[in-house]
């Protein structure tokens, strides 16, 4: 990477990494403002903020190291207090140009009030689940793992042993920053770590060595080169310290050359990540359209008009009844 490509500003990237002596790809993000925009639409408990903020850095480092041409989204469902945890990542729509990302959570309020439990023990028994849409004409791909590890990182660390077979690593840190004479904001920072395999590791006859019958990393190294390569770049990468993720004094190539130097470290180009919302009204009136002039006459509101919010940026809409529905789309 060279001066010109590199980002200005560290706090909104994803950089992509590979190291060249242990077969191991990766990426390295900070969210910072990002964060802020999401959370600021909405007054969510700090757990739930907490949950969203993982939730929102573990989509970005997915969503770069996907090929994508439209949308990658996270779903976090479960039967607790902490019901939905929703993501959407956009890729880039032109070569230079930002990623933009949304997300929001729904929850009952009285429910969290009265638990005990920490954030991620609040979603209860449920499903994280990996949905990407490429696009018209292309079918839509998901994968779903069930809700376990004590965090929605090593959530999706099961996803990619389960769905992908890839041997997943994530490092995140997400909290709130305290300065004298500002307002709180949050960060988050992380790192992403897969090893890369010579060609499908998991055998027909293989089975998966955790308790809860769900596969790991160790389930699909192939042979001893590779294990030793998995465990000593994890153990480089548990000597990382929280401030390196998420301080302003440390920048990624520079956490990368701290942390992997011996490994041959190589890095890419970055990507600025923007947040965004697709909404529009144009959507709503195209979500309306299903439904009768009926079924648009008790969706009425008593100022005449139908209103509708979106979850993800709280977009407030009103709208005209009788532009709504099969006969004001004309069909």
């Amino acid at each position: 990477m060279t001066s010109e490509t590199m980002p200005k500003n560290w706090n909104e990237s994803v950089l992509p990494f590979q190291l060249d002596a242990s077969n191991i790809r990766g990426r390295v993000a900070r969210l910072d403002s990002v964060l802020d925009d999401v959370l600021r639409q909405h007054d969510y408990p700090a757990q739930v903020s907490a949950l969203v903020a993982e939730a929102v850095l573990l989509t970005a480092l997915i969503g770069q190291s996907i090929k994508l041409r439209w949308k990658l989204s996270l779903q976090i469902r479960g039967d607790g207090p902490i019901r939905i945890i929703a993501t959407d990542y956009y890729g880039p729509t032109d070569e230079g140009a930002p990623a933009r990302i949304r997300a929001y959570a729904s929850y009952d309020a009285e429910r969290l009030e009265e638990a005990t439990g920490s954030g991620f023990e609040n979603i209860g028994k449920g499903m994280f689940a990996v949905l990407m849409d490429q696009g018209e004409h292309m079918k839509p791909y998901q994968g779903i793992t069930p809700l376990s590890g004590g965090s929605l990182s090593r959530c999706a660390e099961t996803y990619f042993a389960q769905s992908e077979q890839l041997p997943t690593r994530f490092e995140i840190v997400v909290g709130e920053s305290v300065e004298p004479g500002r307002d709180k904001t949050w960060r988050a920072g992380g790192v992403m770590l897969q090893h890369m395999p010579k060609a499908s590791p998991l055998m027909a006859n293989d089975l998966p060595s955790c308790k809860d019958g769900l596969l790991n990393a160790d389930d699909l190294l192939d042979g001893d080169d590779d294990q030793e390569d998995w465990n000593r770049v994890n153990i480089l990468l548990s000597s990382v310290e929280e401030m390196e993720l998420v301080g302003p004094n440390v920048s990624p190539p520079q956490l990368l050359h701290r942390l992997f130097h011996e490994e041959t470290p190589r890095v890419f180009e970055a990507q600025v990540v923007n947040f965004g919302c697709s909404c529009g009204e144009d959507k709503v009136r195209n979500t309306m359209s299903i439904y009768s002039q009926k079924d648009i006459e008790h969706m009425t509101a008593e100022n005449g008009m139908v209103t509708a919010d979106c979850q993800f940026c709280g977009a407030h809409y009103e709208l005209e009844p009788k532009t709504l529905g099969f006969e004001g789309t004309g069909e």
